[in-house]
């Protein structure tokens, strides 16, 4: 493993990535057909895109702070404008499958038919194509690890074997692995639906939360990774603690970077 002093990255003593997964109705339809039916909830996924997106960018941009967006092949037909509002921003545009469906619930067919359905609807919404791709609920299966290797994807985002970026291993196959944790998450915080229920926490959790492990970072001199989903982050006082949180930290000497330029600068340090 690289020593802390030898990520020596561009600026600052840490690296921060702010990334959004914008599942928007397809993080519902991955679950089954009978959710085509229940327009109430599909219209609070549609929310992320129409509302929440918006308030998102102009927080980028006020704070000059490129990001990640993973955005399902089904998010970028239905939304076609959304990709390329989010490329003008200077933003990353990753894989997040087509329908939202978790690997370690479909057979081999289906997750090859997720990766390429999904590369084709980023292709027809004019993304360049993406670099790196993040699997649906952070469910990492032997099957989609053979096909990111396959379709040449530079890195991946779904595991959590490290709190720095690292090479995940299945058998003798490796993939650049930039991790993640529920930690960094909002959907734990937030996430709540009329079938299952979840958690409504306080809204300034977050801040400290995510300000400790900020700070932790630093001391170590690393890479961080926040996840977050525009309908979930984009409500009310939720999108008022994630504001305060990216103008706390965007007052300190930090590397904001996408994903993609993370991994374009880990990697030759990792395979030294």
């Amino acid at each position: 493993m690289v020593d802390v002093a030898d990520w020596n990255w561009p600026r600052g003593q840490a690296a921060v990535s702010l990334s959004f997964d914008v599942d928007a109705e397809a993080g519902w339809l991955g679950e089954g057909e009978g959710y085509r039916r229940r327009l109430t909830i599909l219209s609070e996924g549609r929310y992320g895109v129409v509302r929440a997106m918006p308030r998102i960018l102009d927080l980028l941009a006020r704070f000059e702070v490129p990001a990640t967006f993973f955005v399902p092949g089904h998010t970028a037909d239905t939304h076609p404008a959304l990709v390329e509002t989010i490329l003008q921003g200077g933003h990353e545009v990753a894989h997040h499958g087509y329908l939202h469906v978790r690997s370690d619930k479909v057979s081999p067919d289906v997750q090859r038919h997720e990766i390429t359905e999904g590369l084709a609807a980023l292709q027809r919404a004019g993304a360049p194509r993406p670099v790196g791709y993040r699997s649906t609920s952070w469910e990492l299966t032997p099957e989609t690890f053979d096909l990111l290797l396959e379709f040449g994807f530079d890195y991946d985002s779904s595991c959590m074997g490290d709190d720095r970026p690292y090479f995940e291993q299945w058998q003798d196959r490796t993939v650049l692995e930039l991790p993640v944790h529920w930690s960094l998450d909002d959907w734990p915080r937030f996430g709540w639906n009329i079938d299952g229920g979840g958690n409504q926490t306080a809204p300034a959790e977050l801040y400290s939360s995510w300000l400790a492990d900020y700070q932790l970072a630093v001391a170590e001199r690393r890479h961080l990774t926040f996840t977050m989903h525009p309908e979930v982050i984009g409500r009310g006082q939720r999108f008022v603690e994630l504001e305060r949180f990216v103008e706390k930290i965007a007052s300190d000497d930090v590397w904001f970077a996408t994903l993609a330029d993370v991994a374009a600068h880990a990697r030759p340090l990792l395979e030294r």
